[in-house]
């Protein structure tokens, strides 16, 4: 069998995706607007929040209506964010493996990091595949600026576009600048508000990660 065929194999259980990205990027945001667009589609799904010494996003998902408050658990990093998704991602192992024991048709546990910088990366211990989200108000540069979370993870979602014109931000330059830096790795501008771009989204975690056509 070829490294082709054997990666095309799905793994036992849920796939676990990672979302990354700094603060008032528009993390939880996005998993709200997926969600439904999940639910249509049948995709079976549950999500794990991390903050510092709070659970506000996982109570913010609980209370939106938009998933079962079981299908939701809140992991406390008590430290730097990253350090519980890259160097000891333990608790959010533990985390999912509680959520796949309780939902055993799960297809899919998104696993949301707390707001970080643009050094933050997942395990792979810990998820199949991860995106990350900056936003542009954060600046127009910052694809150039070539943080891990930029050049490693495997979607790249630019957020917030329906802010460029009131921050000066230039988003045909971002897009230049991110494909140079990714280096032909997959990138979407998004708007959660207006869904611009999030079919997108749907359609790489799709065939990449639930192996789909």
């Amino acid at each position: 069998m070829t490294k082709a065929q054997t990666a095309k194999q799905p793994a036992p259980g849920p796939a676990r995706v990672g979302i990354g990205g700094p603060v008032g990027s528009g993390k939880t945001a996005l998993i709200e607007a997926l969600l439904p667009k999940f639910k249509e589609r049948g995709t079976e799904v549950a999500v794990v929040t991390n903050d510092l010494v709070t659970e506000e996003d996982a109570q913010r998902l609980k209370l939106g209506g938009l998933i079962a408050p079981e299908r939701v658990v809140a992991v406390e990093t008590g430290a730097c964010p990253h350090t519980v998704i890259r160097e000891d991602p333990t608790l959010n192992i533990e985390a999912a493996e509680r959520l796949e024991a309780a939902f055993p048709k799960l297809d899919l546990i998104v696993i949301e990091s707390g707001g970080d910088n643009l050094a933050s990366t997942f395990s792979l211990d810990l998820v199949d595949y991860w995106l990350f989200v900056i936003d542009v108000a954060g600046g127009d540069d910052i694809p150039r600026k070539r943080g891990p979370g930029i050049v490693q993870s495997d979607l790249l979602v630019i957020n917030k576009i329906d802010l460029a014109p009131y921050v000066g931000a230039d988003l045909a330059a971002m897009a230049r600048d991110a494909e140079a830096t990714r280096k032909g790795k997959a990138i979407v501008f998004t708007n959660c508000r207006t869904g611009e771009g999030l079919d997108e989204v749907i359609a790489h975690l799709a065939h990449d990660v639930l192996l789909e056509p």
